[in-house]
């Protein structure tokens, strides 16, 4: 909770009086914030309590012209990711769920950050982006 939630909040109450012309702040989360993952565990819980705080900095800063995302895209191969018990199944059964059919990478989530960091997101405050190729919408 130290690191992926409280960390995101003291470093927006850290940037805040840098922005003095506005900004954009985001957070990585992931699907297991709204739904069961197994093997995620308490990331789960983690990733919803930092879901909450974008949307709640999203409402303090807004007046400041501050936007606050997460971001939180499906399965991607990482090195940390590859420790997780059964990933190679979750990798798979992605690919096999998404609409799109394929598993979204590190450029990506890149791309939805810098799309969301632009004036094209101005009016885009307190979301959570997924970057999933449509995977978060499948029952």
């Amino acid at each position: 909770m130290d690191i992926s939630c409280h960390s995101f909040i003291r470093m927006a109450r850290l940037a805040e009086p840098l922005m003095t012309e506005g900004g954009t702040l985001l957070a990585m989360s992931y699907h297991g914030a709204n739904k069961v993952v197994p093997n995620y565990n308490l990331m789960g819980p983690v990733k919803a309590a930092l879901e909450s705080a974008v949307r709640y900095l999203a409402y303090e800063l807004g007046d400041k012209h501050i936007r606050v995302h997460a971001v939180s895209p499906g399965p991607l191969k990482t090195r940390a990711a590859s420790g997780l018990k059964g990933f190679d199944v979750l990798l798979t059964e992605a690919v096999e769920r998404a609409p799109i059919g394929e598993l979204v990478d590190i450029d990506d989530v890149g791309l939805t950050a810098a799309y969301l960091t632009t004036p094209f997101a101005r009016r885009l405050t307190g979301t959570t982006t997924y970057v999933d190729g449509g995977l978060s919408i499948m029952a």
